[in-house]
């Protein structure tokens, strides 16, 4: 029997259990309750984790983990309802995402997939890319990883507007940022990228209204979560030249569906969720699961618990 992810009874005594076999998409509600009835900790990735049929069937369920920080697909309250600890990863990953997230924003300006595209049919193109230097960068959201992408543009001698329900000042007044609302983020960004989780106040935030906002020929960055955008209004928006380009790292239907009109875009960087994928984060990131994991099942709270 193959069982979600990678789900845990591990060292001291613990068994561990996992599919090596098993590809994205992640597993189904129906899945995950034919497999934890004899599970009694899973570290998960996009496994969903809202339906309450799952805490039903995982009678023997103590410990939840997400392998990330992001706990969307976890309903906090019906987890620790029925006596489960739900844990996340937090900052083990922030540097790979906040190094990608640069590397988006010049692979973007300087048309990168069009180039590739354009050489692999034998074609010499040239097009006529932008720097960072003198751009206006908007951060949607001020945590761990938006802190690190402002650190690492310290040099590209760029303006960071960034907006957060909860501004950390005394960072914003190190990294040189800016404190400032979402309308004015919105208006003066030459690079608008994402740092927020995906919660029912920010479904869609980026959409047809919020993009008419927007400079013209604004890029769009997303190393988030694909909810933020109505995507089909980003693609629109690209069609029409209001938006020059966009990375995408994350998308609310995952994986991607092949008619999705943001395949036919220009100048978009479309990754599937990649964001976190590198060996030292991989690393990082597991380690602190087994931790997380380790502490509930010797009936300690976990160092990383969200409910």
């Amino acid at each position: 029997m193959f069982l979600p992810l990678i789900l845990i009874h591990y060292v001291n005594g613990h068994e561990v259990i996992f599919d090596p076999t098993r590809e994205f998409p992640a597993y189904s509600c129906e899945e995950l309750v034919s497999v934890l009835p004899d599970v009694d900790a899973a570290i998960i990735g996009m496994d969903d984790y809202r339906d309450e049929r799952v805490y039903q069937a995982g009678k023997k369920l103590k410990c939840v983990c997400k392998f990330g920080v992001g706990v969307d697909n976890i309903d906090l309250e019906m987890a620790k309802r029925y006596g489960v600890a739900a844990c996340n990863c937090p900052g083990q990953n922030s540097n790979a995402v906040a190094e990608l997230t640069v590397g988006y924003m010049i692979g973007v300006l300087r048309h990168m997939i069009p180039l590739q595209k354009a050489m692999e049919k034998s074609t010499w193109t040239r097009m006529l890319g932008e720097e960072l230097e003198g751009k206006t960068i908007g951060l949607i959201g001020f945590g761990a990883i938006a802190r690190l992408v402002a650190e690492k543009l310290q040099n590209f001698q760029v303006k960071i507007l960034a907006y957060d329900l909860y501004p950390n000042m005394e960072a914003a007044q190190k990294l040189g940022v800016t404190m400032t609302d979402p309308d004015r983020a919105l208006e003066e960004s030459d690079i608008l990228s994402l740092h927020v989780p995906a919660v029912s106040d920010n479904y869609h935030m980026i959409n047809k209204n919020t993009i008419a906002k927007m400079k013209d020929q604004v890029y769009i960055i997303n190393a988030a979560r694909g909810a933020l955008i109505d995507l089909d209004d980003l693609a629109e928006a690209i069609q029409s030249g209001k938006v020059a380009g966009a990375a995408l790292d994350a998308f609310e239907t995952e994986p991607l569906p092949a008619d999705s009109p943001i395949l036919q875009c220009e100048n978009v960087i479309l990754a599937p969720h990649t964001g976190a994928e590198t060996k030292e984060a991989y690393d990082k990131v597991s380690y602190t699961a087994a931790l997380n994991v380790i502490d509930v099942l010797a009936g300690k709270k976990a160092r990383y618990q969200c409910n």
